[in-house]
């Protein structure tokens, strides 16, 4: 009985065990498992095989679900005549600016908010949470307003990593998923390393760091498919063809570019951010369970 409670789940090993129970379990299973791997890897399969079609292939009604002549050639003119050397490039540049970035400074805020409990710490972090609930379409205009004009400074930010990398700082789910691990760090340790004379820079340099390598690891990737995914800002503040993204530069040389090229530079585009998430799962679960449940 014991070990049947610990197991419970929401249909019962009974009605595993009879016929018509374990024909309905295993077919509602399929139906999902199914369902939802034709959402996810439906597109990625759509958009490798159109990148192997021709034009006229692609263009075709009803579409096919496999090229009739395979052309690998294509991945070839989109990587030579769309320069992506150069905007794979400038977008591992800028994602890597704005990881060191929110690395630092996210953390150093969440550190504080977390273990040195300022004045009005709760205040600050509630309206930080309050920005949340803010479409990002809204804060387009005043970020753009600031960057072609820095306040105090006066100077334009306009081709410069700066544009992407500062507003990249300003990430209020990154503290807050960061000060939520931080909490759960036992403060014996803190206690422990005041005792010994640490101060609150090297507390952190010792001894929160090493123990938050899975929700840094998380925050790493979320900061890098950020930058690597996003659109519109770079293509406001990064008008030179010289400092585009990926994403931007696809999509200005997609006018005069066959579409069968344009869909193979979005595969190549789509590869790194594929390969971190195939590499770095098992860091992006455990550091979003690592932490949530205390005691």
């Amino acid at each position: 009985m014991a070990q049947d409670t610990a197991t419970r789940t929401l249909i019962s090993s009974a009605q595993l065990r009879r016929g018509r129970g374990r024909i309905v379990y295993w077919t509602l299973l399929t139906v999902v498992v199914v369902g939802f791997t034709l959402v996810f890897v439906g597109p990625l399969y759509w958009m490798v095989t159109g990148a192997l079609k021709s034009g006229q292939e692609i263009a075709q009604t009803p579409p096919s679900l496999f090229p009739r002549d395979p052309q690998p050639q294509n991945y070839v003119d989109a990587w030579r005549h769309l320069d992506l050397a150069k905007l794979l490039f400038n977008t591992f540049y800028y994602a890597a600016g704005a990881l060191v970035f929110q690395l630092v400074l996210d953390t150093a805020a969440a550190y504080a908010l977390s273990k040195l409990r300022p004045v009005l710490g709760n205040l600050i972090l509630g309206l930080m949470l309050a920005t949340l609930m803010i479409p990002a379409m809204v804060l387009v205009v005043p970020q753009y307003v600031t960057v072609i004009d820095l306040p105090i400074l006066h100077v334009s930010l306009l081709d410069s990593p700066f544009a992407i990398w500062l507003p990249a700082v300003a990430n209020a789910f990154n503290i807050f998923l960061l000060k939520r691990f931080f909490d759960s760090i036992p403060e014996e340790l803190m206690a422990a390393a005041l005792v010994d004379g640490a101060s609150p820079l090297r507390t952190l340099w010792s001894i929160i760091l090493p123990m938050s390598r899975p929700i840094l690891g998380v925050v790493s990737i979320f900061a890098v498919t950020a930058v690597w995914k996003d659109f519109l800002w770079p293509k406001l503040v990064m008008p030179s063809p010289e400092t585009r993204t990926i994403s931007v530069g696809i999509y200005a040389f997609s006018g005069g570019t066959p579409m069968n090229v344009v869909i193979a530079a979005s595969v190549i585009a789509a590869i790194p951010t594929v390969l971190i998430f195939l590499i770095f799962q098992r860091n992006i679960m455990s550091g979003l369970t690592t932490g949530s449940l205390k005691g």
